[in-house]
């Protein structure tokens, strides 16, 4: 390649470099496919849904499959800190606390008991005691896991893309896909910088993973961006290491009719970083960049003043920004293939704000639907387009056409 132009043949390429699109290329270019990265801004970008200091990671999910397939990432995560030669991830430990009979929380129990991993239960005397800071209701239960902690959000995907360099990937920002055209032989890639030819495109384009389909095979797929805010709150002054993973204090997740989640003070020194699982629907191209306070107030402020005994400021954050999330309908994934004559090219999209703890192993099941077409030891029947097509609720709503 020269003077900014692109062309060439390659094994797969793959549309956007965020953490799903680098650790899918990575993974290609370990088992020796001539990849291409492309991503439509600059590599590092803020744009999306990958950047910041930090996202959650744990076993603790209510669906089994999930809990059985974040054994697996966990395991790729470290394979690629090894590889890179530095780390990304910090154990922090984890608790999820809830009412007693709240049924995400009831299943998140009964899949850690079924794979037979560690976990304490815990009730509010034992919280207290172990967590002063907290304080929950006396109908109340709380999970406690080992293993859980915090990703270095941005430093991971930088990872990925240095580690898909390693590998001989080849790597271009500033690149915005025209056009994705099946072939009988192959797909053709069309760009802002030129054309080439794959056999397997993957687009991990996120946000704006609906509108390329949408430009590709006039395919509408159920993934709506939402506009959500990250938030960092002050804690006691006096004591701001209160707070810390040094001290103890674990990420966590509230199990209520909204769910709320944080992470300990890490990024930044006498800040926790405390979020609602909630947003606006928005327009990725034209989206606000600015946080939603009325929604951190709404959701978030009241959990702050009722869970931590009020040494955390809970009135406004010293820190909010916009952020975004791709969900789909049951805020399971897309990892499939399109349908037809485009089978050629993959989509992994929909990732529901939940989805950047198994990015090694989203970059595993990629690849295999792109070497092998199957993924083994995945229930990929979770996360294939056609579950939308025999819902009714998303017929009527005119989301997929297949």
């Amino acid at each position: 390649m020269a003077d900014g132009v692109i062309s060439g043949e390659y094994d797969v390429v793959v549309v956007g470099a965020g953490i799903m699109g680098s650790s899918t290329a990575y993974e290609l270019a370990k088992r020796k496919k001539s990849v291409l990265l492309l991503e439509q801004f600059d590599f590092l970008h803020r744009r999306g849904s990958s950047h910041g200091e930090s996202r959650t990671i744990r076993l603790t999910y209510p669906e089994e499959y999930y809990t059985k397939m974040m054994v697996e990432a966990y395991d790729l995560w470290s394979q690629a800190e090894r590889d890179a030669g530095y780390a990304v991830y910090t154990e922090t430990g984890r608790l999820d606390f809830g009412p007693r009979d709240n049924p995400g929380l009831v299943a998140l129990i009964a899949s850690l008991q079924k794979f037979s991993l560690d976990h304490e239960i815990l009730n509010p005397d034992h919280v207290s005691s172990r967590f002063p800071m907290v304080e929950i209701p006396d109908h109340w239960v709380a999970v406690y896991t080992q293993q859980g902690g915090v990703l270095l959000a941005t430093k991971a995907v930088s990872m990925f893309l240095s580690l898909s360099a390693k590998h001989g990937a080849t790597l271009r920002d500033r690149t915005k896909v025209l056009d994705v055209k099946s072939e009988v032989d192959g797909v053709v890639v069309t760009t802002s910088r030129g054309s080439v030819r794959c056999g397997k495109c993957v687009i991990t384009a996120g946000s704006w993973v609906t509108k390329l389909v949408k430009g590709i095979a006039e395919l509408d797929i159920p993934i709506v961006p939402i506009h959500t805010t990250i938030a960092y709150w002050e804690v006691d002054p006096e004591d701001p290491d209160l707070y810390s993973s040094d001290r103890g204090f674990p990420g966590f997740q509230i199990y209520d009719e909204l769910p709320v989640y944080g992470t300990p003070s890490l990024e930044y020194n006498g800040m926790i970083k405390v979020n609602s699982h909630r947003g606006n629907p928005c327009d990725p191209d034209t989206r606000s960049v600015a946080p939603d306070h009325k929604s951190l107030r709404d959701y978030v402020s009241p959990w702050l003043a009722k869970i931590f005994k009020g040494n955390v400021r809970h009135d406004v954050p010293v820190i909010a920004e916009g952020c975004i999330y791709s969900v789909t309908p049951d805020e399971d994934f897309i990892l499939d293939s399109l349908p037809g004559k485009d089978s050629n090219i993959l989509i992994a999209g929909g990732f529901s704000g939940h989805g950047f703890k198994m990015a090694p192993l989203i970059g595993r099941i990629m690849a295999d639907l792109a070497c092998a077409g199957s993924v083994p030891g995945i229930p990929m029947e979770y996360f294939s387009l056609n579950r939308f097509a025999s819902n009714p609720q998303v017929k009527e709503k005119g989301l997929l056409s297949l």
